[in-house]
């Protein structure tokens, strides 16, 4: 059995449907997604699902001022049924030896069009931690340690610098999703539970897909939005699309004591910590090879936010301290010590936590894949078949990334202006000798 459309996308996570969206909005109305699941159920809901501009790449930073435009455009719109907030990012570190380091990579995001840095470095400096201000740009480096704890009490004394980022927050990606879901599929965009099976190709284009279903689709246009699965797809095309899963994890539990703040930014320790256990605790994991681990120095970054309201005293935590590459599989392994871990060492920033050791609410856990290019860039824009489209590779960006990333895959398939930052996320840029030296010298981020 066959029929025709002329666009597949293969994948229905925020990816796809974005693209799906965009390319309706310019004007293409024959459009099919497909996806053996649920919409938005794979990967798209696995994250703390907030939102940035402050990236020291200039072609994410262009890409994501953009991305933020639209977020807002449809918030306005739709009466911010997604719930986008404006609270904030907060770096903060309490390593008096790297407080120039911070500033400095702070004002060199800021002189790539982050916004300006407004630095504070007295107890009565001005600043205001409260106002959501959704035209708010740049970021406030806060380098007084009482004005740290006049505005944010519930971090440590230790902390010495803070850094709130203030075009950033949190949405429902769920609810972004389906927005663009319901307003894609007002224009005709078809959405079907089938697994894309194989492609056929001839004459060095993209012919058909077969479903399995077991049905053919003839379509011109096809679209790699697979998420996880990308490189998966990628093959189906005789292609090695050049990324790797990473797996990542994510604990909420219920914090009945309040010790963070409801309305507070998304908070993020900036520095590598010893984790806070007793003398006892201590021996007793050095002591055993299997736990030796548990006493050893963990990398920067955990990251907590406050999720729902006064009524759900829900907390989301992060910590990619062992994040390691992998085959994706469903549903992800998940480490039954993730949560302890993640507990203390969240603890470092916010020790009113440590009244949880011992005695913490059931956690929930759960994890998805982030899918990374070497330098951690997305990849947007025609396959080497002609015909075929890639977007995917949206690491650990993929919410506040989609929607400027639909715009830039459906910009490429109509032929429209593309934007300056185009050319850093197509995949022909690996065919650059230069690129390829610049790739070669990145650091141990993976950021350009």
């Amino acid at each position: 059995m066959s029929r025709k459309s002329q666009v597949v996308i293969c994948g229905a996570g925020i990816a796809g449907i974005s693209a799906a969206y965009h390319l309706s909005k310019v004007g293409f109305r024959d459009i099919l997604i497909v996806d053996p699941r649920p919409p938005l159920s794979l990967t798209s809901n696995m994250s703390t699902e907030g939102y940035r501009n402050w990236w020291p790449d200039p072609a994410l930073l262009s890409l994501m001022n953009r991305s933020i435009d639209l977020l807002e455009q449809l918030a306005a719109e739709s009466g911010n049924v997604f719930r986008m907030n404006h609270r904030g990012y907060l770096y903060v570190s309490g390593n008096d030896e790297g407080v120039h380091a911070f500033a400095a990579r702070a004002a060199h995001v800021a002189d790539l069009g982050a916004g300006p840095l407004r630095i504070h470095t007295g107890s009565d400096a001005g600043y205001s931690s409260t106002p959501e201000d959704p035209h708010a740009s740049g970021a406030d480096l806060l380098l007084d340690p009482d004005l740290i704890q006049k505005h944010f009490p519930c971090l440590t004394t230790r902390a010495i610098a803070a850094l709130h980022v203030r075009r950033a927050g949190w949405l429902s990606a769920q609810q972004l999703g389906m927005y663009l879901l319901e307003q894609a599929r007002e224009r005709g965009v078809r959405l079907e539970a089938a697994q894309v099976e194989s492609i056929a190709q001839s004459g060095g284009r993209v012919r058909s897909v077969r479903l399995s279903s077991g049905e053919h689709v003839d379509c011109e246009l096809f679209v790699d939005a697979a998420g996880p699965f990308v490189k998966q797809v990628g093959r189906m095309l005789d292609l090695d699309i050049p990324v790797r899963t990473e797996l990542h994890l994510k604990v909420s539990f219920n914090d009945h004591l309040g010790i963070i703040p409801r309305d507070a930014p998304l908070m993020i320790w900036e520095d590598e910590q010893l984790l806070p256990w007793d003398a006892d605790e201590g021996l007793a994991l050095e002591d055993d090879l299997e736990t030796r681990w548990l006493t050893e120095r963990f990398r920067a970054g955990v990251h907590a936010r406050a999720e729902g309201s006064d009524a759900n005293q829900t907390v989301l935590i992060l910590w990619d301290y062992a994040a390691q590459f992998m085959e994706p599989v469903f549903p992800p392994p998940l480490d039954s010590v993730y949560p302890e871990v993640v507990l203390r060492g969240l603890s470092t920033m916010l020790p009113g936590l440590t009244r949880y050791f011992g005695r913490a609410p059931r956690p929930y856990i759960d994890g998805g894949y982030y899918v990374k290019t070497a330098e951690n860039r997305l990849l947007c824009g025609p396959l080497p078949v002609e015909g075929a489209y890639v977007i995917g590779a949206l690491s650990g960006y993929g919410i506040m990334s989609c929607c400027a990333a639909g715009e830039l895959l459906a910009a490429h398939m109509s032929n429209s202006q593309l934007p300056l930052y185009a050319r850093a996320f197509c995949i022909d840029r690996y065919d650059d000798p230069a690129y390829m030296q610049a790739l070669s010298e990145v650091d141990n981020s993976g950021q350009l």
